[in-house]
């Protein structure tokens, strides 16, 4: 008995290698996924301007890594009343109360990101919304409104047109890398459920486009995978928008048969046994015992780095615990 609708992906032809330098840009879904291949030693790089939503903010993020283009104070907004800055390409995140340090924090992080994204062969944005917020005196898309009065923007909703023209763009200009785009399952209900629709049909249509007009654009359906396949509320959180860690894994092993390479798969359930030496607590940390599990961790870690030097181990045992 077929007790859900499973969503049928096929695999790509070239997929990722550990060797691979990878992107993560867009909504706390491309955070999710993104953290778990950092986290299993892949060289993967995770929002760096933090939390972005819509195709406009992430055309955005892309543009000003390719070109390395520093900040300077015209890209600065004082948000109340001097004592907090920060600039409408970034998430909350980012902020000082000197507006020196801000741009020195960001553009010190903007250059070694620049490095990482000129090396990386694969780009995986997750798209949250076609809704946009644009700041009335520029007519600016800013990432974030940073808590500013609601009189300062005006709120709408990108057309088709519009967010396939932005996604096309970063896409035909950097066809030395691989884009592969979702469109984040989390459910805007701040939006109405109806505009959220609406928001994902847009994001849905401009993704087809892309894809069907470049080689080197693929699609993800992270979407109709929650809504589909796991089509029940036991897989979001209490708020009923996000997902659940169990939703997110489910997703995360699809991900992986449509993108992961069978060789990375192979070294992937070595580190993930790594990883599980690496959150055991221990009951008596002086023990001999204890110890000895120490040392054989730690055996394993340089014969698998030895085996395999593309993996990052510094993302895969960024500390030890010893209590």
């Amino acid at each position: 008995m077929q007790l859900s609708t499973e969503v049928k992906i096929n695999q790509l032809e070239q997929r990722i290698s550990y060797g691979d330098k990878m992107l993560f840009l867009g909504s706390c879904f491309a955070n999710e996924v993104g953290t778990i291949c950092r986290d299993l030693g892949f060289n993967a790089l995770t929002n760096p301007f933090g939390v972005l939503f819509n195709p406009v903010n992430i055309g955005n993020a892309i543009k000003r890594m390719k070109s390395g283009k520093p900040y300077t104070h015209n890209d600065v907004a004082n948000v109340g009343e001097g004592e907090f800055f920060c600039t409408f390409e970034h998430n909350t995140e980012f902020w000082s109360t000197s507006e020196e340090e801000l741009l020195k924090r960001i553009n010190q992080e903007l250059d070694a990101n620049s490095q990482h994204f000129k090396q990386t062969q694969w780009v995986v944005v997750s798209l949250g919304t076609a809704w946009v917020y644009r700041l009335l005196q520029s007519s600016q898309v800013v990432s974030n409104c940073h808590k500013l009065p609601a009189r300062m923007f005006e709120r709408s909703m990108l057309t088709v047109y519009t967010a396939t023209t932005v996604l096309n763009e970063i896409v035909a200009d950097n066809n030395d890398k691989h884009f592969i785009f979702t469109v984040s399952p989390l459910r805007h209900l701040k939006d109405g459920l109806h505009e959220n629709q609406l928001s994902k049909a847009t994001l849905l249509l401009a993704v087809d486009n892309v894809c069907k007009a470049n080689t080197n654009a693929f699609y993800f359906p992270a979407y109709e995978i929650l809504l589909d396949e796991l089509r029940d509320y036991r897989f979001y959180k209490d708020d009923m928008m996000h997902p659940t860690a169990q939703a997110v894994r489910h997703i995360w092993e699809k991900f992986c048969d449509f993108a992961i390479s069978d060789n990375s798969r192979t070294i992937m359930k070595e580190a993930e046994a790594l990883q599980a030496m690496m959150r055991h607590r221990p009951m008596f940390p002086g023990s001999r015992h204890y110890d000895d599990f120490i040392k054989q961790r730690e055996a394993k870690a340089k014969d698998l780095k030895e085996r395999h030097p593309e993996i990052m181990m510094e993302n895969l045992m960024p500390s030890i615990p010893t209590s």
